[in-house]
C-alpha cells in the first residue's frame, strides 16, 4: 500500500536485469479504470545502470544518481501518482519497461501516447509486471 494513494504515494523500486541499451522508459497504467485506461506514471531517458530506486522525485527532470524525464499522468500531474481505484473490485496495474537504442527528444510533461510514438523503432528489449490493488 506504500505506493498507492492509501499510503505514501511514492514510486516503487523497479528491479532491472540485463538491460543493454542507451536508455530506458517505463509506463504504469490501469486498464480496469471505469473511464478507460488510466496512466499513473510515464518516465523516459533513464540510464540503464541497474535498478530504479524507490521514491523518485516528482520533478519534470530527475537528476542525481538516476537521471530521467517525467511525463504527465492521467491525474494531470508530472511524475508518479500511485494506484487509487474506486472502492470495490481490484484493478490490475501494468508496469511496462522498455530498453531503447537512443535517448528520446521528448519534452517533460509529454503523455503516454507521445512517449509510445517517440519510442517506435527504438525498442530493443522490454518487460512487464502486473499487480492488483483495491480499496475497501
Amino acid at each position: 500500500m506504500k505506493h498507492t494513494c492509501s499510503g505514501e504515494d511514492v514510486s516503487p523500486a523497479v528491479k532491472v536485469e540485463g538491460a543493454r541499451g542507451v536508455s530506458m522508459a517505463a509506463i504504469l497504467d490501469d486498464p480496469d479504470a471505469p473511464m478507460g485506461t488510466f496512466v499513473h506514471w510515464v518516465i523516459w531517458n533513464i540510464r540503464p545502470i541497474g535498478d530504479l530506486p524507490e521514491n523518485l522525485p516528482k520533478s519534470a527532470v530527475v537528476k542525481g544518481k538516476i537521471s530521467a524525464v517525467h511525463g504527465s499522468n492521467s491525474f494531470g500531474r508530472i511524475g508518479y501518482s500511485g494506484p487509487c481505484p474506486p472502492k470495490g473490485s481490484p484493478h490490475r496495474y501494468f508496469l511496462k519497461l522498455y530498453v531503447l537504442d537512443a535517448d528520446l527528444n521528448l519534452p517533460p510533461g509529454s503523455t503516454k501516447e507521445e512517449l509510445l510514438e517517440a519510442m517506435k523503432g527504438h525498442v530493443i528489449q522490454s518487460g512487464e509486471a502486473m499487480a492488483r490493488f483495491s480499496r475497501k
